[in-house]
């Protein structure tokens, strides 16, 4: 007995240490669970003007900097679409993705264009889409499939016009082709609705998926911050639910849900390691408790309600606040006790105290929180590629009503540009790939340079960047008014060429305050950090 004791605590402490290994070694994950992107979704009588919103921050280490539109497209009957599977590509300076081919699937006649962000994020018929990655069960996830997650949002893009469409277009094409991915929550908005689908394989060897969709009500907001938060579902009241066909199959026969026992909740059966991330949990105590304070959330809760009503109209302000949050002044934040001592004697944060230090910087200050040795998994992160805050608007017609508010990099120290559906074309700097190493040319390192650049002396750099950043957002919300109403007045191919100078105009003008900003702490801060 003693023998089989000691094999049997061997071969458990040999399992964890493969399960972690394994876990690490997957790109864009840390602790064994995603560290990646956040949505949040408004429905649209929760909005300040009615718009329905979804979001998106792409914070990996890996995604591509480049980005540009494509243009809707005519194909021929036997005309095929590639398929890929996202691989981590280190052969390069900077750690990247490659995108290898695992297979075709039959193009349609006429697809719509859209803006194509890494994970593409509208269309020109202001159907919009976030994402968040999730996991879920190992034993779920199947080489036998074709399409993945950036693939299907492509997909769905191209090939509808409203989230319910795309939820049950997404659904039969996974069926008939397969999901090659790990658990990822898409945030659907088209200009009525907002919806969350969440989608994990089929099991190991098999092809399809299995996915269940959920409506935000038109007066609440949500989030998906990487765990899985579908629970209990009805797909008698199709307005709300939706999912695959073999949803409650595979939990039933898998022994993760047993009916006798109690309803089915999709995020246990399929993803019950994500709900005990507090990397995931505590940004949804976050987002939901800053959109209405009054809930008083338990920061340490397990679950928290899908979704909830807002006490103010959503702003795009509200919405910019929220992304840009590290937990300041909570008892989550990471720095808050690293402070100084004036000469007059006053106690006051240290200028070097940065939420935004690498994570081998912890350990020096001894910095530790809900993620362990990584401390607080924040909202804003350094490591953000872009981040898109849309917003599809039914009072206007396509080409002015879809709206992609673009940010680049960290966005605590970063601006967002009306990037709208119908644009032909971005800056040209916004086109230049940024993983292949420093370059002048780039928006993306433009910001990601004056985000290291700030996160080196945090508390005093953070207000220079502000003084700066604020003002600028504040004049374009101001000069979005007058934009749209000359567009009103034009025929639609003279309004698509305007909405493209006014697009391309801000970029340009972001990218060169970025750049000129970065210089001026460079200068400023000089032998300080």
């Amino acid at each position: 007995m003693l023998y089989t004791n000691r094999f049997i605590s061997i071969l458990f402490v040999l399992f964890v240490i493969v399960f972690i290994s394994n876990a690490q070694d997957k790109p864009d994950y840390q602790n064994g669970v995603p560290e990646a992107c956040t949505s949040i979704t408004v429905g649209k009588q929760a909005t300040f003007d009615g718009s329905v919103m979804t979001s998106h921050t792409d914070d990996s280490h890996r995604t591509r900097a480049w980005m540009d539109i494509v243009p809707a497209q005519r194909f021929g009957r036997r005309d095929k679409v590639t398929m890929y599977k996202r691989e981590a590509d280190d052969s390069g300076p900077m750690p990247a993705y490659k995108h290898t081919p695992v297979g075709e699937i039959p193009q349609v006649r006429e697809t719509y264009g859209y803006i194509n962000t890494a994970y593409p994020c509208m269309n020109t018929q202001q159907l919009a889409i976030g994402e968040s990655t999730f996991g879920g069960r190992e034993s779920l996830q199947s080489d036998e499939g074709l399409i993945d997650c950036q693939r299907l949002i492509k997909l769905m893009l191209q090939r509808t016009t409203n989230a319910r469409d795309a939820i049950r277009t997404g659904g039969e094409l996974l069926k008939k082709y397969g999901w090659n991915d790990a658990g990822e929550c898409l945030t659907i908005a088209d200009t009525k609705e907002v919806w969350h689908m969440e989608i994990v394989g089929p099991g190991k060897g098999q092809k399809g998926a299995v996915w269940v969709a959920q409506r935000v009500p038109d007066d609440e907001v949500s989030v998906n911050a990487n765990a899985a938060r579908i629970q209990e579902i009805d797909l008698e009241n199709p307005d709300f639910f939706m999912a695959s066909e073999n949803i409650f199959d595979v939990a039933r026969d898998s022994m993760w849900w047993n009916q006798a026992t109690g309803p089915f909740r999709f995020a246990d059966a399929y993803a019950p390691e994500s709900r005990e991330s507090m990397a995931a949990r505590r940004r949804e105590w976050r987002v939901l408790s800053m959109m209405n304070p009054s809930l008083e959330l338990d920061p340490e809760a397990r679950d928290y309600p899908f979704s909830v009503k807002p006490a103010q109209k959503v702003s795009l302000e509200k919405m910019i606040e929220i992304f840009k949050d590290y937990y300041e002044g909570t008892p989550y934040d990471m720095v808050g006790h690293i402070k100084k001592v004036t000469e007059d004697g006053d106690t006051i944060p240290h200028p070097m105290a940065s939420p935004f230090m690498p994570y081998d910087a912890y350990d020096l200050h001894n910095i530790h929180g809900g993620w362990g040795d990584l401390g607080e998994r924040t909202i804003a992160r350094w490591y953000t590629m872009y981040a898109t805050i849309t917003q599809s608007r039914d009072w206007l017609p396509n080409e002015i009503g879809g709206l992609v508010w673009l940010a680049q990099d960290n966005v605590a120290t970063s601006v967002y540009i009306p990037v709208y559906c119908s644009v032909t074309d971005l800056p040209a700097s916004y086109k230049v790939p940024g993983r292949k190493g420093f370059s002048r040319q780039s928006a993306w390192w433009a910001f990601n340079r004056l985000s290291t650049l700030a996160s080196q002396r945090w508390n005093d750099m953070h207000h220079d960047v502000d003084s700066v950043m604020t003002p600028l957002q504040q004049e374009i919300f101001e000069s979005q008014r007058t934009a749209e109403k000359e567009a009103m007045s034009m025929r639609t191919k003279h309004t698509i060429d305007h909405l493209t100078r006014y697009t391309e105009k801000w970029g340009n003008r972001v990218v060169s305050e970025a750049w000129r900003l970065g210089d001026f702490l460079w200068t400023k801060y000089d032998e300080k950090f």
